[in-house]
């Protein structure tokens, strides 16, 4: 492998950033893994580096002799993204362009808005219905601008709504979800569990960037990355519960109840704001990725059980 191009940055150590460091270590690369906590776990190949991307000193050090910057950043507060994302996601790029690197961006669907037909194409024009979404589409924009100036190369991987092993902000199958489902009980469900929904296996999107930031041919535009599943939720809560040896049981949350407690829970009204996205079919077309690339997501069955058994879900015992 050639030393000058040995080196790759990620800011954002979450639960994209690890597996997508562990992944990079592991094809030989040496990885720099940033966030403002303390480190975290150590893994060969693997620098653990601690600051503030917002300093462009510190970021400068971040990125200094690396080849790829990932920006894998995310808010901790949800309801608190205005004035944080932005200058977040702008020092990794503002970094990485001065370092002469290939900026990766890890990103979502909020910036399409309302599906008016799916599945959303990499060419779907951004209408936002939310201020998240508002805030998405305006950094979408300002990274191609800067792209077209020949600021700073870029590809933006775009995934849905995640699953997978040490996933703890996912939408839907979080923590709680997997507690629920061991001991029998009812999960909790958001919108229409009837809609079809694309959901991305988390080790799929981090194996979706690394492609991005090892292939020539994925910069200068938007990929999305590939889907594991493209059911409804209720056919992926009942996948899971299969899985387990149990029933699925689910408690659908009146949209109304939680806009009614939205208003007084700013955490719970950031929720209900992106709650159009399970209200109507709102899926992906991930086939451009997998055609040019010929990266195909991990088989759904194995999905699940990897999951399940991250979460020490196991089948119970015969009676």
């Amino acid at each position: 492998m050639n030393r000058e191009n040995h080196i790759q940055t990620i800011f954002g150590a979450g639960q994209v950033g690890v597996p997508l460091a562990e992944m990079l270590a592991g094809r030989g690369f040496d990885v720099r893994l940033v966030r403002r906590r303390a480190p975290g776990r150590a893994m060969q190949g693997v620098t653990w580096m601690q600051g503030d991307v917002t300093d462009a000193t510190f970021a400068n050090d971040a990125c200094r002799g690396a080849s790829v910057v990932y920006n894998c950043t995310n808010p901790s507060d949800y309801h608190r993204w205005h004035g944080v994302l932005a200058p977040l996601f702008n020092g990794a790029r503002d970094a990485a362009a001065r370092a002469g690197a290939r900026f990766v961006v890890l990103d979502n669907l909020y910036m399409y808005g309302r599906p008016e037909r799916t599945p959303f194409a990499e060419d779907t024009p951004m209408r936002p219905c939310s201020e998240k979404g508002r805030l998405r589409a305006e950094l979408a924009r300002g990274l191609f601008e800067a792209h077209e100036r020949g600021d700073v190369r870029v590809a933006v991987g775009r995934a849905s709504d995640f699953f997978g092993p040490d996933t703890p902000n996912a939408a839907i199958f979080r923590p709680q979800f997997f507690q629920q489902l061991a001991r029998g009980r009812a999960v909790d469900l958001m919108g229409d569990p009837e809609q079809p929904h694309s959901y991305s296996y988390t080790p799929d999107v981090a194996r979706g960037l690394m492609t991005l930031g090892t292939r020539d041919d994925a910069v200068g535009r938007v990929w999305h990355l590939p889907v594991a599943a493209q059911l409804t939720t209720r056919e992926l809560v009942e996948r899971f519960a299969a899985a387990s040896g149990r029933k699925a049981k689910i408690r659908a949350i009146p949209s109304w109840a939680l806009r009614a407690v939205g208003v007084v829970v700013p955490l719970i009204g950031a929720v209900a704001e992106m709650l159009y996205q399970w209200e109507a079919p709102f899926v992906v077309d991930d086939s451009d990725y997998r055609r040019t690339f010929g990266g195909e997501p991990t088989p759904l069955d194995d999905a699940v059980a990897r999951t399940l058994t991250s979460y020490g879900v196991t089948r119970p015992l015969a009676a």
